[in-house]
């Protein structure tokens, strides 16, 4: 948590976060199951809301457990939830069951992905997306949106860069609508920054944007499939998701099998990657 949110306190955060919301005293009261007197005497300091009226009222505004934990600290409580490490004990089955997953979307590549694309985990396909790119990019922590979008990294190889571009800022900046961060806003300021300014041309399936890329067995047009723990009770986990690509025909298909031949083979091997 920041330090402006510790000194903000409960009342100031809590305003602040019902405003992103656009949801009034009286929606925000109706949604944690209080009365908007108790939620106006919180947000001007008059009351000092139970640990538990400050959970309802974050989960009535929708927040991260991040963010949930942040809300808490504000009003004086311990975090509710706990932030582990994938490698520790707890943690340590859902990284085999990730690892597993990934083996298994073989040889199609998959990826799990920490907030704003730092790259956690990925199987062996993911060497089509590093083909040619600049040694910096490919450094831990790789982040695969900034890999995606730089100039050196897969951006020439990307076809249609500018209508597969837009579509991965625009989700980045609904993001920051829905919970503010000043590193997120520079992060897609920069990301966008990459793309060509021409219009988005029509050139794409009816019900995905299909990323158009170039690669030495031929153009791939991969979509995107994303998956996360919708359950967790823990930081880590609730904040990590699996971006899994899936062939948007037959040909790409094929390409990707064949990659994988040539890598069982030992031609062109792709080592796993774990930035």
């Amino acid at each position: 948590m920041s330090s402006t949110t510790e000194q903000a306190g409960i009342g100031v955060e809590l305003k602040r976060w019902r405003r992103i919301r656009r949801l009034s005293q009286l929606d925000l009261a109706a949604l944690a199951d209080t009365t908007q007197r108790h939620v106006s005497f919180i947000e001007s300091g008059r009351s000092q809301p139970g640990r538990a009226i400050v959970i309802r009222l974050s989960e009535a505004l929708g927040l991260s457990l991040r963010e949930r934990n942040d809300l808490l600290t504000a009003a004086g409580y311990l975090p509710a939830f706990t932030e582990s490490s994938l490698d520790e004990g707890v943690l340590r089955p859902v990284r085999t069951a990730l690892d597993e997953i990934l083996r298994g979307h073989l040889p199609y590549p998959a990826l799990v992905l920490a907030p704003y694309g730092r790259v956690v985990a990925a199987n062996e396909a993911v060497g089509v997306f590093t083909e040619g790119a600049a040694p910096e990019l490919l450094t831990p922590p790789v982040n695969l949106l900034r890999l995606m979008l730089h100039p050196d990294g897969m951006a020439r190889r990307v076809g249609n860069l500018g209508e597969w571009g837009r579509h991965v800022v625009e989700n980045l900046r609904a993001r920051a609508r829905r919970s503010p961060d000043p590193g997120l806003d520079g992060f897609v300021a920069e990301l966008a920054g990459y793309l060509p300014r021409n219009p988005v041309g029509p050139g794409h399936l009816g019900f995905s944007v299909p990323l158009r890329l170039a690669s030495a067995d031929g153009e791939l047009r991969l979509i995107t499939l994303l998956t996360s723990f919708a359950t967790a009770t823990d930081v880590t986990l609730a904040e990590l998701h699996l971006e899994a690509f899936l062939p948007a025909d037959e040909e790409t298909a094929e390409r990707l099998r064949l990659r994988a031949g040539r890598r069982r083979s030992g031609q062109g091997v792709v080592p796993s990657r774990r930035p």
